[in-house]
């Protein structure tokens, strides 16, 4: 059994804990939180965007709770961190159980820095433990059905590639996102979702060209980028938490290949994703009951990598820390106004 010690107690700690219960082979033995908030294991009050929504309540029998992250470094038994705390904590906690000898997730962004990202991936490369993003889209089934069917070419080359994701100010944790000095606001939050898989999809960008405002974090909270990306072509993403209060959370992308095209809005449900091929009639692309959403195939894929002792090949540490480069590319496009080159 991995044994997996969770720090940081948010949204993302109960949708982590909600998806091990779908993954064998691993147990969270400890949950740390600074704060002490959640360490009785009830996380009913907490509840975020998008995942299932049931309540988390975390049988503490045999798990240990703490306020020190040290414990969980010290602690024979726990072979894992899942790294949940704000965007500001990640590098220096990552780093620290990474020297510690454990085995890593840490949640996006890698860092709110590239600087602070590039001390991870130096830290991880020394490491004997196995490190990994948690880019759960990479996993989501839709998006890994896109992924797919590009690198298969099955539908011919993409022309054209638009996704979106917007929502209204997130409603837990807002010490932290409101603060975007530390979070980065929604472009690095949120929209670093699709930033990365961009680049998954169709390479590292040459270059950005970004709009965008700021509304309540002091950082870009609604962002629409084009990137100029390998094979040309027109790819653009929008990422915003600056939708008025109400508007709720959706995430769509619409991909027109040659002889297809690819249309998925989580807003329809089981009909989400839906293909239209010439010479056919439109229809529903049926999608594998496991894995539920990208977080249970993430955590499942992670525990995968530890068991085999083998690094993953679906999102590598450079990955983590190229959204990040990228993000910061579009954030100076906004601010200057002027197409940024991706270093």
């Amino acid at each position: 059994m991995l044994n997996i010690g969770l720090v940081g107690l948010g949204f993302m700690a109960a949708t982590h804990l909600r998806a091990y219960r779908q993954v064998e082979g691993a147990r969270v033995a400890a949950l740390c939180n600074p704060s002490g908030r959640h360490l009785d294991g009830d996380f009913t009050n907490v509840a975020g965007n998008v995942g299932a929504t049931d309540p988390v309540v975390l049988d503490m029998a045999g798990v240990k709770a703490t306020k020190r992250f040290t414990e969980l470094l010290d602690d024979p038994d726990l072979h894992a961190i899942d790294i949940c705390a704000p965007t500001k904590a990640h590098a220096e906690l990552a780093i620290a159980a990474l020297q510690a000898g454990k085995h890593v997730l840490c949640e996006k962004p890698l860092a709110r820095t590239s600087a602070a990202a590039k001390q991870i991936v130096d830290a991880a490369a020394k490491a004997r433990g196995i490190f990994m993003p948690a880019m759960c889209l990479r996993f989501w089934p839709e998006w890994a059905w896109l992924k797919e069917a590009i690198a298969a070419g099955r539908y011919g080359k993409v022309l054209a590639a638009r996704f979106r994701r917007v929502a209204e100010p997130p409603g837990w944790g807002r010490n932290n996102f409101f603060n975007g000095a530390e979070s980065g606001g929604a472009l690095f939050d949120l929209h670093v979702h699709d930033t990365d898989f961009v680049n998954f999809c169709f390479g590292r960008p040459r270059c950005v060209f970004s709009s965008g405002y700021q509304k309540f974090s002091g950082a870009i909270d609604h962002v629409v980028t084009q990137y100029d990306v390998p094979g040309d072509a027109i790819v653009h993403a929008e990422g915003s938490w600056a939708m008025t209060p109400g508007f709720g959370f959706n995430m769509s992308y619409t991909v027109n290949f040659e002889r297809a095209t690819a249309d998925y809005d989580i807003a329809r449900g089981k009909e989400a994703l839906k293909l239209s091929e010439e010479g056919q009639l439109p229809r529903v692309v049926a999608m594998p009951v496991e894995p539920s959403d990208g977080y249970v195939g993430e955590l499942r894929h992670f525990v995968e990598c530890v068991r085999s002792g083998k690094a993953s090949s679906v999102v590598t540490t450079r990955d983590g820390l190229a959204s990040v480069e990228i993000c910061e590319a579009e954030e100076r496009s906004v601010n200057s106004r002027q197409i940024v080159t991706v270093h």
